[in-house]
């Protein structure tokens, strides 16, 4: 899959267009739930640092190997820019906040992207007004979050700390996402495959960087991991990291961010469903009412793109 090295020209064809956006959907609503698996017995950003590294890995040698060019050293830097707000920053922000919150809550708090998302495009790097339409529809979405993240229902395991704690863990990662998600269309950027394996090459060895600095591990302290996290991080290499994170690259390239927006308000309801399903998280018919609501909003957001 390629991404765009300018900004969206023409419309892009609507059957990659949604074959990306259900990838985003649905893998990337999975992986609250194997960064859970992952962390449960390991070191969070240590994790997803290895995680990162081996996605980048295959991403930049099979797009070597295939013939794409290398990158120039401009192109290296943006990408790397890009790659640690989406990756070192909002990632291991959501990875440290999954040891303080539930994945579905953590899922749900997500869905505050569009707000830094359509609000940052607004006042700073486009300076274009969301159709109506679309602010009805990131208005509904949000009441529907907010019906999923009642106050009185956000209850994590280490109390009302803990819960503050991961909420602004969330959320600081939501800016740091929401900054490289609108700066990835304005910086020089290589071909889809091998920008995408810079991104998480860079944001990984940054994250590995960090964790060897805070965390008590080794480089090579992923041979004493368990068998489920290793099953997990693959599985997030592969889906996560791979699909997910390639399909969500090509999509801020060719995507309205209206229409980017969207995945955040699905995510929730995905990552609620397999908690409940895998990790005994409780699913409430105030949360099935939230999940209504929210996707309301996800069809009048797609309906006001411009």
């Amino acid at each position: 899959m390629q991404v765009a090295t300018s900004p969206l020209t023409t419309a892009p064809n609507r059957v990659t267009l949604w074959s990306a956006l259900t990838s985003v959907y649905f893998l990337w609503g999975s992986t609250y739930l194997f960064i859970h698996f992952m962390t449960e017995r390991m070191p969070p950003l240590y994790m997803a640092s290895l995680r990162y590294i081996i996605a980048g890995t295959l991403l930049y040698g099979y797009a070597r190997l295939t013939g794409t060019p290398r990158a120039t050293r401009t192109e290296w830097k943006s990408a790397g820019i890009v790659g640690i707000l989406l990756l070192t920053v909002a990632n291991g922000c959501l990875t440290l906040a999954l040891q303080y919150i539930p994945t579905g809550v953590a899922a749900l708090l997500g869905g505050l992207l569009p707000v830094f998302l359509l609000t940052l495009n607004w006042a700073s790097f486009a300076r274009k007004r969301p159709t109506n339409l679309a602010l009805v529809g990131l208005v509904i979405g949000l009441t529907g979050i907010y019906f999923l993240v009642k106050p009185d229902k956000l209850q994590g395991t280490g109390g009302l700390h803990a819960n503050l704690i991961g909420a602004g863990l969330v959320t600081f990662g939501n800016f740091a996402w929401a900054v490289g998600t609108l700066l990835a269309p304005r910086v020089s950027l290589p071909s889809g495959t091998i920008s995408s394996g810079i991104q998480m090459l860079v944001g990984g060895f940054v994250l590995l960087a960090i964790s060897l600095c805070v965390e008590p591990v080794t480089p090579w302290s992923i041979l004493d991991a368990p068998t489920k996290a290793v099953g997990s991080m693959f599985y997030l290499v592969v889906f996560g990291s791979i699909i997910g994170f390639s399909s969500y690259a090509w999509l801020a390239r060719n995507a309205s961010p209206q229409l980017l927006s969207t995945y955040a308000f699905v995510n929730p309801v995905v990552a609620m469903l397999l908690g409940v399903t895998f990790a005994g998280e409780l699913f409430s018919s105030q949360s099935l009412l939230g999940a209504v609501i929210a996707l309301v909003g996800v069809i009048l957001i797609t309906l006001g793109r411009k």
